[in-house]
């Protein structure tokens, strides 16, 4: 019988000076890529101020021209967002460089002489909706000066973080600053509607535990604008109570179904069988959530369910889109609102409301940014 043939592995013999050559090409460019990578980040700063230009120029807008978003040319940009005149050419490197980022779509002619834009749907994001709403007021309420002054202390909330680097900067509390500066918190509360209109309408498509509940608090509901849309969804709860500040209700529209309340939610929160917050407890320390979610737990009966929209940190730190947003938003919560105050994982979420007795936890992933978390009584 014939032997089988015995294949022999082929042997390769480099010499010392190849394999040394090679390693060197490798590390060289490992290293190049790293100085690439620093210079990104150490100018990374032109990518939000860029932001804020576009956003002050109206560009989304002039391009979208009630949806036909038609590529455009730099200076037929600038002709229709300042027909008095201006420099195309620096609008067309702010529209390139954000290009790079997805904000804008490049349209480069056949000859390679002009470039025209369009937006993509990141760019869409910025375009005012027949509400009066976008993400346009919340890139200018992040870049206004007060908290731009902030930024160069980052590094103060290492080594002394019982002082936010905007109280370094601005000598009092985020919240007191907005209160003094109407221009301010108008701004910010535009913002907030722009980012929080599409959210909730995401959140009662996809979550449903609002079924079954006869009386709602929102804590810290503001005019009461998501309370209002919950009862629209929900004619089932027969209450509404818009929890805040009395400052804040005392403002609030009348809303049908609706009654605003003021007080403090770190002193009580009035009862329901349901309880709403959205983007509380992100911007409080460990032992103030542990208060106010106690609070909210003295106020249910037993079977009752908090309802907390907040972000959730994933347990790794990877590199995706999703989780450079939420960590970068913990670093803005820790720069501008509270040293302590912090974007959290499930489990420390969970834990919190184990530690004041309630007995269930779920987690439901609706939005890409924000949370679902409910706990149970």
């Amino acid at each position: 019988m014939a032997q089988p043939i015995r294949k022999q592995p082929i042997k390769q013999n480099f010499s010392p000076e190849i394999i040394k050559a090679t390693m060197e090409t490798e590390s060289s460019e490992t290293r190049n890529q790293a100085r690439l990578a620093i210079l990104e980040l150490a100018n990374m700063i032109s990518v939000p101020m860029s932001l804020h230009a576009v956003v002050r120029l109206n560009v989304a807008d002039a391009i979208w021209q009630g949806g036909t978003n038609l590529p455009l040319s730099a200076s037929e940009i600038l002709a229709a967002v300042h027909p008095s005149g201006g420099d195309p050419e620096n609008l067309q490197r702010i529209l390139r460089m954000l290009t790079s980022y997805g904000v804008f779509a490049e349209h480069l002619s056949a000859d390679a002489t002009e470039r025209r834009y369009s937006l993509t749907e990141i760019g869409k994001t910025l375009v005012t909706d027949g509400e009066g709403l976008s993400y346009a007021s919340y890139v200018l309420q992040h870049h206004q000066d007060a908290l731009m002054r902030a930024w160069p202390f980052v590094h103060e909330a290492v080594l002394d973080p019982t002082t936010e680097p905007f109280v370094k900067a601005n000598d009092e509390p985020a919240y007191s600053y907005y209160g003094k500066q109407p221009e301010m918190n108008d701004l910010m509360l535009k913002a907030m509607s722009g980012v929080t209109v599409p959210f909730m309408k995401a959140f009662l498509n996809g979550y449903d535990g609002f079924q079954g509940l006869e009386r709602l608090v929102d804590v810290g509901g503001s005019a009461g604008d998501c309370l209002k849309m919950i009862l629209h969804k929900y004619p089932s709860i027969l209450q509404g109570i818009n929890f805040d500040l009395p400052e804040v209700v005392a403002k609030a529209p009348k809303i049908p179904g609706v009654i605003h309340v003021g007080g403090d939610m770190f002193k009580s929160i009035p009862s329901a069988d349901g309880i709403f917050m959205k983007w509380i407890l992100t911007t409080w320390t460990d032992d103030e959530c542990k208060l106010i979610m106690e609070n909210c737990y003295k106020a249910l009966p037993v079977g009752g369910k908090l309802i907390a929209c907040e972000p959730v940190l994933p347990k790794d730190s990877d590199d995706s889109h999703r989780t450079r947003a939420l960590l970068e938003g913990d670093i803005f919560v820790m720069t501008i609102y509270r040293a302590k105050g912090k974007h959290r994982t499930e489990e420390e979420f969970k834990q919190l409301g184990q530690s004041v007795g309630f007995s269930s936890f779920q987690a439901f992933y609706i939005d890409y940014f924000y949370t679902v978390l409910e706990f149970q009584k």
